[in-house]
């Protein structure tokens, strides 16, 4: 039994751990503004195509999904996705549809896959970028610029 109740208390604190460094990624401009204002963090929008656009991919891959990254966004950055994706199996529901068409009327007219905007609590442009090849500590790097510009 005190085995079992062992096992069980590090599967939790594991759990626990990882769970901390989960990124977290909003899909509401008005959550993202929220959370910007009162973290005093701003926005990361990601305007991207997950099931079609490949620079879009390999930015998730190269950059998102890695532990520097994702160490570095829960302390600075509030991260906000708008998801275009075109297979079937992947739809998005109407609402979110609607919801990220109108994010790109106001952030990305052009209709560029992978956009990076970064954005102030209240929503205002502070900078953009796109997909970058170079390693993930550059790629921040070049995020820290452009919030400093």
């Amino acid at each position: 039994m005190n085995q079992l109740l062992c096992c069980l208390l590090l599967l939790s604190m594991a759990f626990s751990i990882n769970s901390a460094k989960a990124q977290e990624w909003l899909t509401n401009l008005d959550e993202a503004k929220s959370k910007s204002a009162t973290e005093s963090k701003p926005i990361l929008l990601v305007f991207q195509g997950s099931d079609w656009c490949a620079p879009c991919m390999k930015l998730e891959k190269d950059v998102w999904h890695t532990k520097i990254f994702k160490e570095y966004a829960a302390e600075h950055l509030v991260l906000l996705q708008a998801d275009f994706p075109r297979r079937k199996k992947n739809a998005l529901s109407k609402e979110r549809q609607e919801h990220n068409a109108n994010l790109a009327d106001r952030y990305n007219q052009g209709g560029i896959f992978p956009l990076v905007v970064l954005l102030d609590p209240d929503g205002k442009v502070i900078g953009q970028t796109g997909y970058k090849k170079t390693s993930v500590e550059n790629y921040i790097g070049h995020l820290e610029q452009l919030l400093k510009s």
